[in-house]
């Protein structure tokens, strides 16, 4: 069901799904960035039947406005707690994708008692390196000499692995077809948003859940070797590996990707 609600002075839209006679923990999908929740379908079509699914376009993205205000992991994080308060929903697990997983992070440390289980999914608690705060600042001046669509154009199809972008190069083009539209303004404050966003390893380190990592095995945003030197902070960890894969798991290996998670969210609703 699609829905819309008024947060602060900006609407806020979402997906739910319920499926009939179930009672699992609601299940929270956050997209990264210059995506929206569309990002998840081969995710939604496969658990929509067994799990309560809410899955929101976060402000400036897809069919929600952008923030009034400056745009935080924070900012973000209470925009998706608004949407669980509209849901009554008292306690979910959380999985967030790239920048989604920096917003599940925040939203971890601001609200831990609402969340029962979370998964990075080719995201990472570290802050940026200074090299990379340089190359998203390169860039925002390309957004603002060029537009959405040039920097769509350039940047996605790095998001894919190579054996992808060689078996499916139609999958780069219609994530590029999908985005190019894309608010610039809201890809520039969501850059700035990541890179003064703070080291969160401790947050990983103190949740008392479990979390799910899920890494791609040709990441070339969020290096393999970056997710596996903080796969080791929770006290319980879910490692799952994705082959010939780059940062668009969700895609690049949907079946895999659909297994682990639906493997998570059910060893938390029957822990």
């Amino acid at each position: 069901m699609d829905k819309t609600i008024l947060y602060q002075t900006i609407n806020l839209s979402y997906k739910t799904f319920t499926p009939e006679g179930q009672a699992t923990s609601p299940v929270i999908l956050i997209h990264g960035f210059a995506e929206d929740g569309s990002i998840w379908d081969n995710q939604v079509a496969y658990l929509k039947n067994t799990h309560r699914l809410i899955v929101p376009d976060l402000p400036g993205s897809g069919l929600s406005s952008p923030l009034p205000g400056d745009t935080s992991m924070e900012s973000l994080a209470r925009a998706v707690r608004a949407v669980l308060e509209a849901e009554q929903i008292e306690d979910a697990i959380m999985i967030g994708h790239s920048m989604g997983g920096y917003v599940t992070l925040a939203f971890a440390e601001l609200y831990p008692g609402m969340l029962k289980a979370f998964g990075l999914f080719h995201s990472t608690a570290y802050p940026d390196s200074e090299e990379k705060k340089a190359a998203r600042r390169k860039g925002m001046d390309f957004i603002r000499k060029n537009g959405a669509a040039a920097f769509i154009r350039q940047s996605t199809p790095h998001l894919f692995s190579g054996t992808t972008r060689n078996k499916h190069p139609e999958w780069v083009t219609s994530l590029i077809d999908r985005y190019a539209g894309f608010n610039p303004d809201a890809l520039i404050r969501y850059y700035e948003a990541m890179i003064h966003r703070p080291d969160r390893t401790h947050v990983l380190q103190q949740f008392p859940g479990a979390v799910l990592f899920i890494m791609g095995e040709e990441d070339s945003a969020v290096p393999l070797i970056t997710s596996l030197q903080q796969s080791h902070m929770p006290s319980m960890s879910y490692i799952q590996i994705l082959e010939n894969t780059g940062h668009m798991g969700m895609m690049e290996d949907a079946a895999k990707a659909n297994l682990f998670l639906e493997e998570f969210l059910n060893d938390q609703y029957y822990a």
